[in-house]
C-alpha cells in the first residue's frame, strides 16, 4: 500500500519523500491551530471544564448539567461559584 502512494504522488527520491511529510505536517498543525481558535471547539471545552467543576462542587444528577449550563452562561466556571450556586439552590428548595 504504502509503494502505491509513493507511485500516485511519483515520489523518487527520499527528499521528495520527506518534503512531502513536512507539507502534510505543517497542514495538520495548521488545521488544529484553525480548530482550536474557533469558538465552537473553546465553548465545547469550557462546557466540559463547567462539567468537571460541578461535579467537583459535588452537584449530582441532573444538577450538573444545570450548574455547568449556569457557570458557561456567567463565564465564571470556578469551583467556589459551583458551591455557592449549589448553596443557593440548597436554600431556595
Amino acid at each position: 500500500l504504502a509503494q502505491l502512494a509513493l507511485k500516485i504522488m511519483g515520489v523518487t527520491t527520499a527528499a521528495q519523500l520527506a518534503e512531502i511529510i513536512v507539507s502534510v505536517g505543517l497542514a495538520q498543525n495548521l488545521a488544529a491551530l484553525r480548530a482550536l481558535a474557533t469558538e465552537g471547539i473553546q465553548r465545547g471545552h469550557m462546557t466540559l471544564h463547567a462539567r468537571q467543576v460541578a461535579i467537583a462542587a459535588g452537584a449530582q444528577g441532573e444538577n450538573i448539567t444545570r450548574l455547568a449550563q449556569q457557570l458557561v452562561a456567567e463565564n465564571t466556571v470556578r469551583i467556589d461559584r459551583a458551591r455557592e450556586i449549589l448553596k443557593e439552590w440548597e436554600q431556595n428548595s
